[in-house]
């Protein structure tokens, strides 16, 4: 016996018609016909009679109507609580720079988010994850690193990446008309750089530089300095340009930087697992899947 069936055999009672009561549970009439047989087995009782033009409650089945309505509100009461509890204990969540600005409203009803304040790099937030002083974070991951590091990912948003040029040319550039910056800072630099050096091999040219110019005003120093398209990373991305510096959409292809959500294989708590749910329900592929779009091999995300 299950709640469904017991659901199903109210349904039934407060219809008295198999069609209108399978419409309003959103099942096939067939289906809803075999539930209630199996119920009326387990139970040792016949709850209706039938025939071809009426359906009317057995005594058995009127005696037996108040007592499910009442299990089930029981049942409902129960899992409300279970909500309740689960959505008051804490669960804590890193980023790098980005998160969307509905996190809170997405999440309230599973969980208390809890957004750490120490922004760091994604090497450092998945490690963070992974040694248990955070819950979940949000940061660019390889397979790699979920596999040393015993890690899920599920993907959570993704940024198109684009070139910033001197002048007022603000056509597409193709990848391998661009520059991409690695910096020789392999401790705060190291996913940027892993990621940089792959899009040389699609075609961008790499520069190295000491400065911290991945991002800020060094970056634009850059882009004045060597007058070509420069790939502007995600630390970047909603930067405001100056007056002198322009944004060109790359192409040919089109790249993307992923963003994943991470957690760890081995849990189990109803509250973590209840966010990532409710964090990543109807996430599309954000464009990262379209024939034209590049990911850097060893993403998680690539197909």
């Amino acid at each position: 016996m299950e709640l469904r069936q017991l659901r199903y055999f109210v349904a039934v009672a407060e219809e008295l018609n198999f069609g209108r009561a399978a419409e309003r549970l959103l099942i096939a009439g067939p289906s809803l016909s075999q539930q209630i047989k199996a119920l009326e087995r387990d139970l040792g009782v016949r709850l209706f009679d039938r025939d071809r033009r009426s359906v009317t409650l057995t005594p058995a089945g009127a005696t037996l109507l108040p007592h499910t309505r009442s299990l089930l509100e029981r049942a409902d009461d129960l899992r409300n609580r279970a909500a309740r509890i689960a959505g008051s204990e804490p669960v804590r969540l890193g980023y790098v720079n980005w998160l969307p600005a509905d996190l809170a409203a997405r999440t309230s009803h599973v969980a208390r988010l809890n957004i750490d304040t120490w922004v760091s790099p994604s090497h450092t937030q998945a490690s963070r994850v992974a040694d248990g002083s955070l819950d979940l974070a949000v940061c660019w991951v390889r397979q790699e690193d979920l596999e040393e590091r015993d890690l899920n990912a599920r993907l959570f948003g993704a940024d198109r990446l684009y070139a910033v040029s001197t002048g007022g040319d603000t056509a597409e550039v193709r990848v391998r008309d661009t520059v991409v910056l690695l910096d020789d800072d392999a401790t705060t630099w190291v996913s940027w750089n892993g990621y940089a050096e792959q899009l040389a091999g699609a075609g961008a040219r790499i520069v190295c530089v000491s400065d911290g110019g991945i991002t800020g005003p060094a970056f634009f120093d850059h882009v004045r300095r060597l007058r070509r398209p420069i790939v502007n990373s995600p630390k970047g991305q909603i930067t405001p340009l100056p007056p002198d510096l322009v944004a060109r959409a790359v192409a040919d292809p089109k790249i993307y930087w992923t963003w994943s959500l991470v957690w760890r294989r081995s849990e189990v708590r109803a509250a973590v697992l209840g966010t990532i749910d409710a964090l990543t329900r109807g996430i599309g592929d954000f464009g990262i899947h379209a024939s034209d779009a590049w990911l850097p091999d060893g993403d998680p995300h690539k197909r």
